[in-house]
């Protein structure tokens, strides 16, 4: 892979880091909002395990998508970014684009997807 193309998706890799990140603090204040609210009746309590059930499983993907840039970004640095961690072969340009932390290529994520 090209430098410039290394630069392009590090750069999508590091602006999707911060925009989670933004993501997590704020879900994370809300619930501390939240938690700290007094209720007065079932309602609004159901209300609020409601949204914070949301919230929650909101904040835990997208900190495994968080932990799947870092990967990435590690690979960036190390060279083997744009591996197939599967089969070894290049991931196409167009997958990256899509899907900038991939790890397999289209064909090995098809297997994956179908042995689960």
């Amino acid at each position: 892979m090209q430098d410039s193309e290394l630069k392009y998706f590090k750069e999508i890799l590091e602006s999707r880091k911060d925009q989670i990140i933004k993501n997590i603090k704020g879900v994370n204040d809300e619930l501390n909002q939240l938690s700290s609210l007094e209720l007065n009746d079932e309602g609004d309590h159901a209300s609020v395990d409601n949204s914070s059930m949301v919230e929650s499983a909101i904040v835990r993907q997208q900190e495994k998508e968080l932990r799947e840039i870092n990967v990435t970004l590690g690979k960036i640095a190390s060279g083997d970014y744009g591996i197939c961690e599967m089969c070894e072969d290049p991931i196409g340009f167009q997958r990256l684009k899509v899907k900038p932390h991939a790890i397999y290529c289209i064909d090995c994520r098809e297997i994956v997807e179908k042995s689960k």
